[in-house]
């Protein structure tokens, strides 16, 4: 049994938002493919706090959510776009804290949603709302995400912003005697073993692949999820694959 999975930026609400991914995700949870001890929901789970933006599948989310709350311990954490952790607390009738210290395995993981640590939002409102509006703009037009993945790698200021909240978060990790630390917000999904303290993202559920991570035993590892279909054709060319080795 996993010690926790991690999902950050599901952004329900969001046109781009990839509820469908997600539910089956949390319908392993709940069904036992995936068996965790906990459910770590590390920021923007929401789009904005305006549930009125929130479609069929949208509250389905939700719904499983609240399901696996019977049978799992569900965290959730504040991230920029949900609100202060006091107001989305009110709104959901759960507990939200701003960040979470999972201990596994002897390690200490120190898990937040990491825009406190983005300057650029706060000091340029306006940019920011822009290069937003591309970005879904071109996720719009390509659904494979790729032009909107090379602009954000492309952006100088995206990659600058990216790294001052790796370090950031590097940075608080020690100062609070964690040897780990977990971030979203970036929507960059990364595993960075280089830093005095390892530095992981668990990317987005609005740009595909959707990735998320999972821990055990003091081990992170980032995962992309699979949709039924895709999970299906893998399997069907791993056995393609170990037919023709067989003959």
């Amino acid at each position: 049994m996993l010690d926790a999975v991690i999902l950050s930026d599901l952004h329900l609400g969001s046109a781009n938002c990839q509820s469908k991914q997600i539910c089956h995700l949390l319908e392993q949870i709940v069904e036992g493919e995936l068996r965790t001890a906990r459910l770590i929901l590390n920021g923007d789970v929401f789009d904005s706090i305006d549930f009125r933006r929130l479609n069929k599948n949208h509250w389905k989310v939700l719904s499983l959510i609240r399901k696996l709350s019977n049978d799992i311990e569900i965290i959730w954490l504040a991230g920029n776009h949900d609100g202060s952790a006091e107001i989305v607390s009110h709104l959901l009738g759960v507990t939200v804290q701003d960040d979470y210290v999972l201990e596994t395995g002897g390690q200490k993981l120190l898990i937040l949603h990491g825009h406190v640590f983005d300057e650029f939002i706060e000091a340029y409102p306006f940019i920011t709302w822009l290069g937003d509006t591309i970005y879904r703009f071109l996720q719009w037009i390509d659904r494979t995400h790729h032009f909107a993945k090379m602009a954000k790698q492309g952006s100088k200021t995206f990659l600058r912003c990216a790294r001052k909240i790796a370090q950031g978060a590097a940075k608080m990790a020690q100062r609070r005697g964690c040897n780990m630390v977990a971030c979203g917000h970036t929507h960059n999904a990364v595993e960075d073993f280089e830093q005095q303290v390892p530095y992981f993202n668990s990317g987005c559920w609005t740009e595909l692949p959707c990735t998320y991570l999972t821990v055990t035993e003091g081990v992170v590892q980032l995962k992309q999820h699979l949709p039924p279909e895709q999970a299906s054709e893998q399997i069907l060319e791993s056995s393609v694959t170990l037919a023709t080795i067989a003959d």
